[in-house]
This record gives C-alpha cells, sequence and structure tokens, in this order.
C-alpha cells in the first residue's frame, strides 16, 4: 500500500499492511499538532483508568455489622503484635 494512498469508507488495513506500516514508522518522528489521541478520537472517555482497573464503588448495604467486626479483627492482630507475641499459624507465642 502506497504511503500515501487513503482508505475509503468499509476499507480496512489488513494485518500484513499494518505490520508494515509500524516497521516503515520512525519511532523517533514528532508527532503532529493537530493529532488527536486514540482514546478521544474512538469516543472512550472513561475517565484517568479503564473501568476493568478500578470500578464505580458499589452503594453500601443496610447491614452495619461488617464494620465492628472488622474493626474488633484489626485491634484484635495490633494488640498481639503490641505483646510481641507471633499469630502466624494460629497459635499466639512469643516472638
Amino acid at each position: 500500500m502506497d504511503e500515501n494512498q487513503q482508505l475509503g469508507e468499509g476499507q480496512a488495513f489488513t494485518e500484513a499492511e499494518l505490520t508494515e506500516l509500524a516497521l516503515a514508522a520512525d519511532p523517533a518522528g514528532l508527532i503532529d499538532d493537530d493529532a488527536v489521541p486514540v482514546a478521544e478520537y474512538l469516543g472512550q472517555h472513561a475517565g484517568l483508568l479503564p473501568s476493568w482497573y478500578m470500578p464505580t464503588p458499589m452503594a453500601r448495604s443496610g447491614s452495619r455489622w461488617r464494620i465492628p467486626v472488622v474493626v474488633a479483627i484489626v485491634a484484635a492482630f495490633v494488640i498481639i503484635e503490641a505483646f510481641g507475641l507471633c499469630s502466624t499459624f494460629g497459635q499466639l507465642v512469643p516472638a
């Protein structure tokens, strides 16, 4: 495919043509001032991170029993560490 040849509507590059263009491109070349980011060109304005990487937070459920349980478990481990004990295998032994 010639470098200046444009694709018409409904036409697509083959994998071989894309490979040829990629290998022929200058990696140190300057980007045009009117270049558009791919995400903007494709209309993908999801934010700074993709949704699969950091999904939107879910609404909290009505049950509030989880917070005291988690705080109690964390406090227990902090107290165990404060007394210099080791609880790695389920048994409290001096560290």
